[in-house]
Order: C-alpha cells, then structure tokens, then sequence
C-alpha cells in the first residue's frame, strides 16, 4: 500500500470536499494544510514514505483485540489520518518530525483510549533507544486504561509479546529499551521525567500544569511530540479550551505554528448555539466521526439524545461527552466567524480619513493589562473603523508567551503602542486622542467610554471641549451596537483596516445573551483579550446613536 492509496489520504480528500458536512470546519481546514503536505505543495514539509511504510508493518503485526484482525485492516479514518500525519510528517531541514504537538477532541465511544495505546507502541518502536513515554491523566484510573489498552494489543499480538515486558508500574519495549509510564495529576509529581513522547488524556479534567510540565521536559529534545486527547468538560478553565482556542488561531492563520496539528471534533458554529442539538443530527456526526461509519453508533447517540431532549440531569453528559458542546456555557457563542470579518479587511489609508466626522470609543481595563482606542466613520452606508492596542511595556515579553500572540509584531506594525512599564500610562492614550484631529485630519463627533477606571482621562479630555459619552456595560446598552457590528459584517459593510491585534480580539470574542435574549461581549466568557472589540463597539454605539437621530446619516439600522 502506498501513501496515496491509504486511508489517511482519502479520509482527508473525503473530508475536505464542499458538499460535505458531516465534518466541521476546522477538520477541513487541517485536512487540507496537510494534503498540501502530502501533494508536495509544502517547502518546509513532507510525508516520508520510508516512516509510512514503516508504521505500516508495525500495524499489520497489531491483532485488534476484539476483532481478531490485524489492525492494518481494520482501522478508523480519523485514527490513520492522526498517525500517519503526526508520525511521517517531516521537516525538509533535518528530517525531524514536523508535528512537535497533536490535539484531538473527540467524544466518548470514538475508540480514543485504544488509540491512544496503538500511538504509544508505535512510538516505543520506532523512537531511539532509552526513550521515555508517559500518559497524563486527572488521576491513576484513567491514566490506566491506556495502559491496559497497551496490554491488551500485545497479549493479542503474536509477534509482538516477546518484544514487549508488561510490569505493573510500567510497560518496556525490549527492542529499543524504552518505557511507557503511566501518570496521575492527582498523586505524581510531573516535574522532573524527560519525555520523549507525552500524551495527555481527558485534557478537559486537568489544568495547564501536567501539560506544561511535560512541555518543559522537552526542551532539548528536537523529535518531541506531546498528544492532547480529551471530550469537553463543563468546567471553563482546563487545559483543553486553550489547546482548542490556540489550535483554532492556528488554522485561522492567526498564529504562524507549523509544528501543531489538530483535528476538532465539534460542532460548527451555526449548528452548536441555540437548541440544533435537539434535532440536528448533523451535531452527532461532526463530533462523532465512528458514527458515520457504523449507523449502530449513530443510533444508539439518538436515542441518549432523545433522553437529554426529555430529562436536564442526562443533558450535561450527553453535550458535553457526545456533542462536544460545553452545557454550563450554552448561553455563550463565538461573535464574529473570523472569515467572514476578514472580508472586510482593507488596507491602510491615510487619506481617506481626512475631513471626516469619526466617532471614538475607549476601553482602559485594568492599568497593567492592555488598552484600546477605536475610531469609526460611516461613508456610503459602510461602516469603517481603525483601532489602535496599548500594552504595558514590561510586559510585552511575558504577555507574548502567555497569550500567544507576537505583541513585538503589532508594535511594528503600528496596530498596538508599548506605554509605561509594568502598567499602562493613562497620560498616552490621553495625549493619543488629543491628537487624532491633527494627525488623522478627522473631526471627533463624540468619546465613547465605559465609566470604569475612566474617570480621570475623561475630565481631561472634556476639558479640553470634547464630548465624552458614558456607556453602561449593561446588556440592555450594549445589544444594539454588538447586533449591529456582527450584522454589517455579515452583510459585507464593515470595513477596518488591515489589524492582526483585532481579528485576534474578534476570534476571542464570546457573546452571552441574558433573559430578554440581549447579546453582549463577555469578558470573562471570552478566550482572551477582547479590549480592542470592545472599543470598537462603544465606538459604533455613539455612531449608531447618531444614526437614530432626526439629523443623522440615515443609514440602515440593525
């Protein structure tokens, strides 16, 4: 069998066909940075047919332990496309793996735990000698049952059990002299132990820690590989939702990282809000990917789906283990789909701001995190805006790491200002606004700002004769604007120039709704910092305002 002709290849094709949507999006989009891979299009990567042919060989010698099968012939397309992907992709310079992190959330019942013990034999037997492997899980049960998967497929395996000695505490490959250990965040220190290959199961239950401190153990190693494995958990803050979001920015192009590959079982966005999970049976299936190869899978998820449907107290394991959708943040969805803002983007444009009537919304936050000014003009029923990101000087390195986002690349770019030194100087964004008449050649209609930590900056600026407008954070205030923003987006009127700090703030944006069905940004909500959306929201409410007015521009209101 060839490269080519595996399944890994044509689940990819499969997958990233159009009139397919029995696949979310952002397994689309993986699948089709690593087809360029595989078709040579790639100058940095490539699938090596020696590795392929390699795993192959170890696959054929695998005997599933219930299907009596060599595993060759009988394995899922996601878990082909997972291990070919992550084990044969190399770098042109060096021939190291290319894939140094691999994420995959997917639901229960997907086979993930067998899978995982199929990936730790293949390493321990290709790996160089001596290597370490160790499974991170929340406590010593779970981190187990990849053990006994692992023993399970040897005892099955003929030609495997004189090459493999299963300890209690640990399993040896006798070819290699490697060793699998099992680990439980609740009882092991993660500090310490070098791992040549990690892999973190039900990431969803643990936080950054066991992750990181694997992370940390690899520091010196050029062919390192950490594998992230998990459902999702109803908590809000676990490990897993910020491998999921930094994954995302990777596949939106938002974060240059070659070396993360991740394949995101969850339901598209226009199907996971409001009540789809009910009846769409799409949702199964995009997080389900077995369940569209075996209807008895797909079947037996209906029927836990009607009884979720009937009964709250089945709902949260159902959504959450079966559908991929966080059950205590059902009020809570993405903003603005990053593709569709980027429709909007155009490039700088100086000119075009001169002469006019602009409409400047503020967002201080806290003095030691960051700050944005946003300004927006209507023109020919369009809606424009420019937003500048302000960033404690000190902290640019530290928030860089942190949050993952180049802070030195927005400051040359001249889309974000560093401003005093472990906190911001309110004195800058103060002299900032004072100067965007002169410099921009535009006239300021009104100052948008939320009262917090704002009072002092506005006393200054309506001294010198500007207009500063409150505007509560409240969702009954804040709606309109937000409803309004998101709609000329989607009906392709907003236009902002060219700012990877915004689309960033965009893609973390989360909106919650309260009773009366109010959409509002929620910062806590939100998967990292949203200032610069927010600024342009208060910025587009004082527009929106105007708009309203007998004497405003007329434009289409939301």
């Amino acid at each position: 069998m060839t490269l080519t002709e595996c399944a890994a290849v044509k689940y990819a094709v499969w997958c990233i066909r159009e009139d397919n949507r029995y696949v979310p999006i952002y397994v689309k989009k993986q699948c089709a940075v690593w087809l360029d891979i595989v078709n040579g299009l790639d100058t940095e990567a490539f699938v090596c047919e020696k590795t392929f042919r390699k795993i192959c060989k170890i696959l054929r010698l695998m005997i599933h332990p219930d299907l009596g099968k060599p595993l060759i012939s009988c394995m899922e397309d996601y878990a082909w496309l997972l291990i070919v992907a992550v084990f044969c992709t190399k770098t042109r310079d060096g021939n190291f793996r290319l894939y140094q992190t691999a994420l995959l959330e997917i639901c229960r019942k997907n086979f993930k735990t067998f899978y995982s013990g199929v990936i730790f034999i293949i390493g321990m037997v290709i790996e160089p000698r001596f290597s370490r492997f160790f499974s991170v899980a929340p406590d010593l049960k779970l981190s187990k049952e990849i053990q006994l998967a692992i023993k399970k497929i040897i005892k099955s395996s003929p030609a495997l059990m004189s090459s493999f000695k299963t300890l209690r505490s640990e399993i040896r490959c006798l070819l290699t002299e490697s060793e699998f250990t099992p680990l439980a965040y609740s009882e092991d220190k993660m500090d310490g132990k070098m791992a040549h290959m990690f892999l973190a199961d039900e990431a969803g239950a643990m936080d950054d820690y066991p992750v990181e401190a694997m992370r940390s153990s690899q520091i010196t190693l050029r062919n390192k590989l950490g594998i992230i494995i998990s459902t999702q958990y109803p908590n809000d803050n676990n490990v897993l939702l910020t491998e999921i979001d930094y994954a995302k920015k990777v596949l939106d192009g938002l974060n240059d990282d070659k070396r993360y590959f991740a394949l995101l079982y969850e339901p598209d966005d226009d199907i996971k809000s409001g009540d789809q999970w009910q009846d769409n049976d799409l949702v199964i299936y995009q997080s389900n990917p077995v369940a569209y190869a075996y209807p008895y899978i797909f079947d037996d998820l209906k029927k836990k789906r009607e009884l979720a449907v009937l009964y709250e107290n089945k709902r949260e394991n159902f959504l959450c283990k079966h559908c991929n959708i966080q059950y205590k943040s059902l009020g809570v969805e993405g903003y603005i789909d990053i593709a569709r803002l980027r429709e909007c983007r155009i490039e700088s444009d100086p000119e075009f701001w001169r002469g006019r009537r602009v409409w400047v919304g503020f967002d201080l936050s806290m003095t030691e995190d960051n700050t944005a000014v946003a300004m927006v003009t209507e023109a020919d029923g369009y809606i424009y805006a420019k937003v500048w990101g302000f960033i404690p000087a000190d902290a640019v390195k530290r928030k860089t790491e942190k949050e993952k986002f180049d802070y030195n690349a927005s400051i040359r770019a001249g889309e974000c200002f560093e401003s005093g030194d472990d906190v911001i100087d309110y004195s800058d964004i103060e002299r900032f606004i004072l100067g965007m008449e002169e410099k921009f050649g535009v006239t300021i209609v009104q100052i948008g700002y939320d009262r917090y930590n704002a009072l002092s900056t506005v006393q200054k600026l309506e001294a010198e004769g500007y207009e500063c407008v409150e505007i509560k954070q409240h969702s009954s205030v804040l709606h309109a604007p937000t409803k309004l923003v998101k709609e000329y987006v989607l009906h392709g009127t907003f236009r902002y120039e060219n700012s990877l700090l915004l689309e960033v703030n965009f893609q973390n944006a989360r909106c919650t709704f309260d009773t009366n069905m109010n959409r509002y940004v929620n910062k806590k909500k939100s998967a990292g910092k949203v200032d610069c959306v927010v600024a342009v929201i208060n910025a587009v409410y004082l527009l929106q305002q105007d708009m309203l007015s007998p004497t405003g521009w007329g434009g289409q209101v939301a």
